[in-house]
């Protein structure tokens, strides 16, 4: 029990330490005040050398109360808070804690405990946190702590010299079936021992290879359009992981049909069938319209495969020679980061020192239909295209393009290849951002919201006289199609028709482009320009009075992510599960900082 551990921790000190006591109960019976003579109810007296004999002589020395605070107390008789209270000890209840915020009291707790600078430790009884969110405890108390808020407050405890100790108790594994209450106990030691947001972003400069810059924020958790820092700071997530996350963060459904097919069967190669597979692939033929399916996990990996896919074909059915067949891309394309694909990129930063590249590829200005008619000869296999660049900074072809490529296309026997990674599933408040002008690709390739935020997913879809060209051993991925990407990403899908996300997209996406221009009206120095459909719009800056990166960087400040492309671009593609308040939020911060920067911009001039 806990007079053991604290009179032990003291005898290894020397000394008493401080304790912050967090339960639900103050524990401080005598067996004079005690209604049952329980035993349970009589540690915190015990260790401050009163009551129970058995208890209060274990060796060790007595805490001294003016270093002992109790959080989170709702659940006790008259003679614990009268025997506390005649020996000074400071006790915090829930009503305080409700006034106050549990991050105020706790720091208020801490300073008790802590005073001078000596050692202390820390007593969490689960059932000072409210029985909703820790269920398997013996004696539940209603309307305690919040779980996550005692998470924060005991971040990095542990990793101070002065915190000795961490004791977790009350736990009841006959009343947790599902584990609620062990999953909260391991959070709860997890963020003790965790360093500060500080030290994590200094470990992640110097242990990991510095090929990203990310903004200052260590982010801990995400719900729904919201992320939540290492420090419990919340942030509305306006760019969802470049689409990856268009369902939202942890969607509940999402996380259950990981969890489930997880407990069951995850990875095998596809050296054997699954039972999880062919649902996935036939729901997802069925939703796009075409014929077949070839799995694998990253959007590259699902670009590579295209690019195999049209090369094959132009040898074995259009009859290109050997080692001659072309493909077209579009200059500002970005279709991944693999060699094969920087190869034929545009912006000299991804091919710098990666050569030499693979030969084949013609490089066009987009949205050019004459220059598509120009680079077409015998030998083109595919034109690749995204029916919207992304990472070019949402940008938007003429309109009647797609169409009159994909004729183009058709009339010279070539493959029309859509890049969708980023804008397909409802992105642009269509099933396909093609369908925008009513084309249906040769080949289309899906990632990222695929895996539902939670795993790589990916495909490309195309029809037999397509995929005809694979045999068995031509092409494969060992995760590729793994039984628990299928489940994800066949629950994904089904989210996407549930949740009628598309017809969301569309409707708050016209919105969202109506408040864009507004926008861009009001501080018309700043915004060279708006465009978008559905979610996924973009707000382009004049570089001569603005930086995109740090806009970004004031957003962030402000409570809302996104993201800055080429120093130009400020993206804007939330989850599909948006609501428009959370959207006209964030929209208000992006109208806070654009008038802070137009101030900034009068000034100098």
């Amino acid at each position: 029990m806990a007079a053991g551990t604290w009179r032990g921790v003291g005898r290894a000190l020397g000394a008493a330490p401080g304790l912050l006591w967090i339960d639900a109960h103050l524990d401080a019976h005598t067996p004079a005040s005690s209604p049952s003579g329980n035993p349970h109810g009589m540690p915190l007296a015990a260790l401050l050398g009163v009551g129970a004999p058995e208890m209060a002589g274990v060796a060790g020395p007595p805490l001294d109360p003016a270093r002992v605070a109790v959080i989170g107390a709702r659940s006790f008789e008259a003679a614990e808070a009268q025997l506390l209270a005649a020996h000074g000890v400071a006790v915090f209840g829930m009503a305080e804690i409700d006034k106050r915020g549990l991050a105020a009291v706790f720091a208020d707790a801490l300073a008790i405990v802590a005073a001078g600078g000596r050692p202390y430790g820390i007593s969490v009884d689960l059932d000072a946190v409210d029985p909703l969110l820790a269920p398997g405890v013996t004696t539940p108390a209603a309307d305690g702590l919040n779980g996550g808020d005692l998470r924060l407050a005991l971040g990095g405890a542990l990793r101070t010299r002065q915190c000795v100790a961490l004791e977790i108790a009350e736990y009841c594994p006959q009343r947790d079936p599902l584990g609620i209450t062990a999953r909260l106990a391991i959070d709860l030691v997890e963020a003790a021992c965790t360093p500060d947001a500080d030290t994590l972003r200094h470990w992640e400069a110097n242990y990991g290879a510095r090929n990203y810059a990310p903004l200052p924020v260590v982010l801990a958790e995400g719900h729904g359009c919201w992320l939540s820092d290492r420090d419990g700071r919340r942030y509305l997530d306006l760019m969802s992981a470049y689409s990856a996350v268009s369902f939202g963060h942890s969607h509940p459904r999402l996380v259950a049909a990981l969890a489930a097919q997880a407990q069951r069967l995850a990875v095998t190669s596809r050296a054997f069938h699954s039972d999880r597979l062919p649902l996935f692939l036939k729901r997802l033929t069925t939703l796009t319209g075409y014929e077949r399916a070839l799995p694998v996990n990253t959007g590259l990996e699902a670009v590579e495969t295209a690019i195999k896919a049209a090369r094959k074909w132009a040898y074995k059915i259009k009859g290109v020679p050997d080692g001659q067949a072309e493909i077209v891309a579009c200059a500002g394309n970005f279709h991944g980061r693999s060699t094969t694909i920087v190869g034929f990129s545009s912006e000299a930063q991804y091919r710098d020192g990666f050569g030499p590249f693979a030969p084949g590829f013609r490089l066009i200005p987009y949205g050019d239909t004459a220059a598509l008619t120009a680079a077409i000869t015998p030998r083109t296999a595919a034109f690749l295209v995204e029916p919207i660049q992304g990472e070019g900074g949402i940008v938007l072809p003429p309109p009647g393009y797609l169409a009159a490529c994909a004729e183009l296309c058709r009339r010279n026997d070539v493959l029309l290849i859509a890049d969708e990674v980023q804008s397909g599933l409802g992105r642009t408040g269509y099933l396909l951002a093609c369908q925008h002008e009513d084309v249906r690709p040769d080949g289309v390739i899906l990632g990222k919201a695929l895996g539902g935020g939670l795993l790589p997913v990916s495909a490309f879809l195309a029809d037999e006289r397509v995929m005809q060209v694979f045999a068995p051993g031509d092409h494969g991925s060992t995760f590729g199609g793994n039984a628990l990407a299928a489940a994800v990403g066949l629950e994904a899908l089904d989210l996407l028709i549930d949740e009628e996300l598309i017809a969301h997209s569309a409707e708050l996406g016209g919105w969202l482009l109506a408040q864009l221009r507004a926008l861009a009206a009001a501080h018309g120095r700043l915004i060279r320009a708006v465009r978008g459909r559905g979610l996924f719009a973009a707000i382009e800056v004049n570089p001569a009075h603005a930086d995109a990166r740090l806009l970004a960087e004031a957003l962030a400040a402000r409570g809302v992510l996104t993201k800055d492309t080429h120093g130009t671009v400020l993206r804007l593609a939330p989850p599909l599960t948006i609501t428009r308040d959370e959207l006209a939020w964030g929209l208000a911060r992006i109208d806070e900082v654009f008038a802070d920067a137009g101030k900034q911009v009068r000034r100098a001039a």
